[in-house]
């Protein structure tokens, strides 16, 4: 069985509109989804609820979930709120 990654751009000042998106490309990802965060310098909080959120979804239709490209500072937060373990990271 083929793979197929969907593979999305987020940009900085579109978080959350982005990872909603993304939340809706889940029902046509077989495997794994790829999200782009190499624009994104900070996170907002209502952005960490939503990746929360995202990270639950994919959980229950079993995708993969890897970020490219995370700035340290947000890998730093991510690991403060306990989400980096949900997620894989790739440079």
């Amino acid at each position: 069985m083929a793979m197929i990654a969907v593979w999305l751009k987020i940009d900085e000042e579109r978080v959350v509109h982005a990872l909603q998106e993304a939340g809706a490309a889940l029902d046509s990802a077989d495997g794994e989804v790829l999200l782009d965060f190499s624009s994104v310098r900070r996170i907002v909080p209502r952005a960490l609820r939503v990746m929360e959120e995202f990270a639950g979804i994919a959980d229950n239709k079993g995708v993969k979930v890897v970020l490219r490209g995370v700035n340290v500072d947000v890998y730093r937060v991510f690991k403060l709120v306990k989400l980096a373990s949900r997620f894989s990271f790739v440079s």
